[in-house]
């Protein structure tokens, strides 16, 4: 099989590893350079549960993912020798006013019930296991199967066990359009004039998957810009990944901390101004007032994949059978790459996936096409 993969992020490499892996000849295509835009300005997080309010067929596909993580993060130190920093401390969920305690309240109550790992803790007890937090908390919730990586070295290691079991990978080539012939992709054309061959194609192009020309329908997929920002502790002053509705905050082993990141939904060109700086550096401070005095390190921005429902997009198209979509991963890209990895390159070489993808498909959008 000739697969040709359309996005060189953390999820288009997770596909064509597994796709390279299943036998195929494949070539991994990017605009830019692998790994360097959604995945290189993400945070790492793991973590479905710290925002999750309901039981949902999404949050089920995110503990899923979860679930895989450790030893998906063990299979690419052993393919590529990259230490990708899967860290499994944690995550801290403060409370620091009425409302922020009405909503870890709800959260527990629900997840609790739902046998999920939570666990309530007073506020003596947040600062006895993260003395460097706010002394204004009031309550919190620990999420213990909520963890992190280091995602631009989780896109590096990616790339690397994607190129070393045979896909061909292929920086700063543009896809100009995809060839169709009836109902199926036959190719796509490059924006050299070169055309590339192809029994099945994959997008997962993030932001910019619904500019391709030669799609079979509109791809509802949005710029959702963030910006983020790094300070120098000095030591690793957390364990656990912090959050609030208002910030969070992300241990690094070199004792950088992430602060993060604004959501501005449209904005489709890359900046940080003094703005999102200001709104980052706020809810920073809010769970450490200390982080203040501390060297401001590193400031930048991605633009996250969004959707109009916030849900991936995964699956074949209903029109083209071989044309698949990995795309529209929001805020959950770094957690859902090795499983959209598996799932979406299983599915293109024949596999059952295993997993209802039905919630996810593009047909959730409608029959508009283009």
């Amino acid at each position: 099989m000739r697969a040709v993969v359309v996005g060189a992020g953390v999820v288009g490499c997770a596909v064509a590893r597994r796709l390279a892996l299943g036998g195929a000849r494949v070539r991994l295509l990017d605009r830019g350079e692998p790994g360097m835009e959604a995945s290189w300005a993400a945070a790492g997080l793991l973590a479905p549960l710290v925002g999750a309010d309901e039981p949902s067929p999404f949050l089920d596909l995110l503990l899923r993912a979860r679930e895989i993580y450790p030893a998906f993060a063990a299979a690419l130190r052993e393919e590529t020798g990259v230490d990708v920093g899967y860290s499994d401390a944690g995550t801290l969920a403060l409370a620091l006013t009425d409302e922020d305690e009405r909503v870890l309240e709800r959260r527990f109550a629900w997840q609790s019930a739902a046998g999920l790992p939570v666990e309530r803790l007073t506020a003596e007890e947040a600062r006895a296991l993260e003395p460097g937090i706010t002394p204004e908390t009031r309550r919190a919730l620990r999420f213990p199967g909520d963890h992190q990586v280091d995602n631009r070295e989780l896109a590096r290691a990616l790339c690397i066990a994607a190129e070393r079991v045979g896909a061909e990978v292929r920086p700063n080539t543009g896809v100009a359009r995809l060839v169709r012939s009836g109902d199926r992709l036959v190719g796509v054309e490059l924006a050299g004039g070169e055309r590339i061959e192809a029994d099945a194609a994959v997008l997962a192009a993030g932001c910019w998957s619904g500019g391709i020309p030669g799609l079979p329908r509109a791809l509802p997929v949005v710029p959702v810009h963030g910006q983020i920002a790094a300070v120098a502790t000095g030591a690793q002053r957390f364990r656990h990944c912090i959050d609030t509705p208002r910030g969070y905050l992300v241990p690094r082993a070199d004792g950088r901390l992430i602060a993060g990141a604004t959501l501005e939904r449209g904005v489709s060109r890359k900046s940080v101004t003094p703005a999102g700086l200001c709104s980052v550096l706020a809810g920073a401070a809010e769970i450490a007032p200390w982080i203040g005095g501390l060297p401001l390190v590193e400031t930048w921005s991605g633009l996250r994949p969004g959707t109009p429902d916030d849900l991936p997009v995964l699956g074949p198209d209903p029109e083209v059978a071989n044309l698949f979509y990995a795309m529209g991963h929001y805020r959950n890209g770094i957690l859902l790459a090795p499983l959209t990895g598996e799932l979406i390159g299983g599915m293109v070489l024949g596999s059952d996936p295993g997993v209802g993808l039905g919630p996810f498909g593009i047909g959730r959008f409608g029959n508009e096409t283009r």
